[in-house]
């Protein structure tokens, strides 16, 4: 068969990546729905599968028709639906909100990479979903006193110029620093927030990875999660500012496995990237130089901890290998 319309190598790329974690994520909700707290948590979490079930559906026709493999993703056999409750109190729509906040990120950077109107539709699409779900998950987590709001502040009333290079100043211990603008603020709760989750998340996969490799990797990173929290809560309280974002969640004494090592490594591996990306973000807009430094080293020890997850998922047969690029070396010299 003869394509008309070939889609290019970035769309290739960017298609299988959203499998993999559309696939992944289907997984996820299919233990969390068996096992929700409430109706409401249910309905909203069932909705989010149906949704993602439609799409990787498209994906695979678009696979079909393009000739191209269907990537192997995350199956039935990842999951364990018999596995008692491993999180509660709302772990899971919270967990659920993390995860869009993810894919808002990652379909903008695939919306930039997509050229034919079929790839385009697959991520407006997605992206509509993504805003709906995590409005509405956000909703219910403040109904039930879940979440937490940032703290308030005194709204600006004129507008003011930078007038010295002081305003970045923050390296020296005992020199002046200025107060925390809003942005700085924001960032440095959500980034409590969000590492909240993932030490919860990951706690929990410690104590039922069957392998005794990756729960080490996992205590590792729940260590990990708990540094960044305190230093973004150091920097709070330095600013006699209280921390407020606390979750209400809980990891249960459950040992049971819910979930594959290979999906939970490759879970946490995907919101490694969103941990960079997130400080990386907070290192370029911060504008005192302490913060801007602090956040990079933060951001650095997660690309490393990243990369030795990695290392650990290819030993055990676990990380599928990418579509690429024909390797004109080899096929020059096959003879």
């Amino acid at each position: 068969m003869i394509l008309t319309n070939p889609i290019s190598a970035s769309e290739v790329g960017t298609l299988w990546l959203t499998y993999q974690e559309k696939t992944l994520i289907m997984r996820i909700l299919e233990y969390f729905m068996k096992n929700a707290d409430d109706e409401e948590a249910r309905n909203l979490l069932g909705g989010l599968w149906q949704d993602l079930n439609y799409y990787v559906i498209e994906l695979e026709k678009i696979f079909h028709k393009q000739g191209m493999i269907t990537p192997n993703g995350f199956k039935k056999e990842d999951v364990n639906l018999e596995a008692p409750k491993l999180y509660d109190n709302g772990f899971d729509v919270m967990f659920l909100r993390i995860l869009k906040e993810v894919s808002m990120g990652m379909y903008t950077i695939n919306m930039n990479m997509a050229y034919t109107s079929e790839v385009i539709s697959i991520y407006e699409g997605l992206t509509s979903v993504t805003q709906k779900i995590y409005k509405l998950s956000t909703r219910y987590l403040l109904e039930k006193g879940i979440l937490t709001l940032p703290p308030k502040v005194s709204m600006p009333k004129t507008t003011e110029m930078i007038e010295s290079k002081s305003y970045m100043r923050g390296f020296k211990p005992f020199s002046e620093k200025r107060a925390l603008n809003d942005m700085e603020l924001g960032f440095l709760h959500h980034g409590i927030e969000t590492n909240t989750i993932g030490m919860q998340l990951i706690t929990g996969f410690a104590q039922c990875a069957k392998n005794k490799e990756v729960r080490q990797y996992f205590e590792k990173g729940k260590e990990l999660a708990k540094n960044q929290i305190k230093t973004y809560q150091g920097i709070l309280l330095e600013n006699d500012i209280q921390f407020s974002a606390t979750s209400g969640s809980t990891v249960t004494s459950s040992t049971i496995a819910p979930f594959s090592d290979k999906l939970m490594m490759h879970c946490i591996n995907f919101l490694n990237g969103f941990c960079i990306v997130g400080s990386s973000f907070g290192t370029f807009f911060a504008l005192r130089n302490d913060i801007a430094l602090k956040t990079a080293l933060l951001a650095k020890d997660v690309f490393f901890y990243g990369h030795e997850g990695i290392e650990i998922m290819i030993k055990n047969g676990w990380f599928e290998e990418p579509p690429q690029t024909d390797d004109r070396h080899i096929l020059i010299n096959h003879k």
